[in-house]
């Protein structure tokens, strides 16, 4: 790439300058390495194979001892950089509204037996009864998604799932900060258009919503199509003969009953090109019957009566040819106009470009390569690649493509994440002449052996859950006869 020569893409270049500046004070310890660890994935040739590779890039002007410093022992002020993610201008839908998408990554570490903190993340596969639960780190992720079919996302925050974490509750306490921060950055004011979450089929959508209720926050959700809803109590409520309590529920709304569904508010119909004719058909007012149980059981008081629309998606077609099934959403906007469902009906279909964001961290930054025992080492690199993300996003568009010859020719503002390698001034200090330690001595062996940690396993008092001394691996007795 080449920087392109104009006169309007100097405030991109201005912007590129402040972030890395703010980026390297937000490294509290090991800043240099830190930093041109961070250039050094930015600006190297092709895909992020391994991680020592990096070290021979031109712009790591250290050995390769420094880089795995820098990761083991490197610290980050992660509110800084949190808020210095947050503070980068942010993609926008109609009508200026910001879109967010929250999903799950996995990064797998099935055989390492001396890392902590891990636990099982769902991994699919290709074919019937192919998914399967690997031991691992799975990180949350929040994206703001852009307008049209693109492969650009902006990451403005990840955190790691602890054991056992409560999925709903996390994540909404993570979008809770994230909305707290762009409002505190100046990317959402008073009179705006709420935000809208995007979630997948693997979360709780109504209960997310009912967290977040407080907050100018709209979720749109996909769920199962084995759900059944609730309307609401018609009224005025007429109380039979016999007598009784005003029911809490009215009738139910049963996603594989089309007897049930009743009458369309709102239906939008739209010709694609991929998917042929798109029809959205909405109906407001239906709710989820909640029960104690689970994640209500210990909720104090009355359950809520959390009510929204559900939106049922039909294509004419799918680009693989497969079986176009209806898809179920649910938004929390108990009334949705046309212009509501049409909107949401983008969303969630740009909710899928997470899916691209994801791949170009794991096959072209390299975010899982590193095979690191720490998770505290594991969540600096992970900061380590959104941070070079970010730069990538914000270099768009200072740069044409100078493509191989066998790629397609693509505008500037057209460039994959991929495509976008850019070079700029580095804050960073030179390194100094050292020279390198001793190590161990030959032929001595590990005195400090590494703890082994089971996966996800936690007792009900919250305790980790160890092996009984007779199941230890060295403590069955040796046959003698």
């Amino acid at each position: 790439m080449v920087l392109v020569e104009h006169e309007v893409q100097r405030d991109a270049l201005t912007l590129v300058a402040e972030f890395r500046t703010e980026l390297y004070a937000c490294m509290a310890a090991r800043a240099d390495a830190l930093f041109e660890l961070c250039d050094a994935l930015l600006c190297t040739d092709g895909p992020v194979r391994t991680l020592v590779d990096l070290a021979l890039a031109p712009e790591h002007r250290r050995g390769h001892g420094a880089l795995y410093s820098g990761i083991n022992q490197g610290r980050i002020d992660v509110a800084r950089l949190r808020r210095a993610l947050a503070g980068v201008p942010l993609p926008r839908a109609g009508g200026g509204r910001l879109v967010l998408a929250a999903d799950v990554s996995p990064w797998l570490r099935p055989d390492a037996d001396t890392s902590s903190d891990r636990s099982f993340g769902h991994t699919s596969g290709r074919g019937l009864g192919k998914h399967r639960m690997v031991p691992g780190w799975p990180y949350s992720t929040v994206a703001a998604l852009e307008k049209g079919r693109t492969s650009w996302t902006t990451l403005p925050d990840a955190i790691r799932l602890e054991p056992l974490a409560d999925l709903a509750a996390v994540t909404a306490e993570q979008v809770r900060d994230v909305v707290q921060r762009l409002m505190d950055a100046g990317q959402w004011r008073d009179g705006d258009p709420e935000v809208l979450v995007v979630l997948d089929a693997g979360y709780d959508a109504p209960r997310i919503a009912h967290l977040l209720a407080d907050l100018p926050v709209g979720v749109l959700g996909r769920l199962r199509s084995d759900r059944a809803m609730r309307r609401p109590v018609p009224v005025p409520w007429i109380c039979p003969p016999q007598g009784g309590r005003p029911p809490e529920h009215g009738g139910e709304f049963v996603f594989g009953r089309p007897e049930t569904w009743g009458e369309v508010t709102a239906v939008t119909a739209t010709n694609t090109d991929r998917y042929g004719a798109a029809t959205a058909q909405a109906r407001y007012r239906l709710h989820p019957r909640l029960t104690r149980r689970a994640a209500w059981l210990d909720h104090e008081g009355t359950l809520p009566v959390i009510e929204g629309t559900v939106i049922r998606l039909t294509v004419e077609k799918l680009p693989s040819g497969g079986v176009n099934k209806p898809v179920w959403l649910w938004w929390s906007g108990a009334g949705a106009t046309t212009q509501d469902v049409d909107l949401c009906r983008q969303s969630f279909l740009r909710r899928f470009d997470v899916e691209h964001t994801f791949r170009l961290l794991r096959q072209t930054l390299g975010w899982t390569r590193p095979k690191l025992r720490d998770s505290q080492a594991a969540d600096c690199w992970t900061r380590r690649v959104l941070a070079a993300h970010a730069q990538l996003r914000l270099a768009r568009p200072l740069v044409r493509d100078l493509h191989r010859p066998w790629e397609r020719p693509a505008e500037p503002n057209r460039l994959t994440p991929a495509r976008v390698r850019t070079k700029t001034g580095t804050p960073a200090r030179a390194p100094k002449p050292t020279r390198p330690g001793p190590g161990r001595l030959p032929g001595s062996k590990n005195q400090r052996t590494a703890t082994r940690y089971t996966v996800g396993r936690v007792l009900a008092t919250g305790e980790p859950y160890t092996r009984p001394a007779h199941h230890q691996v060295g403590t069955k007795p040796r046959r003698t006869g």
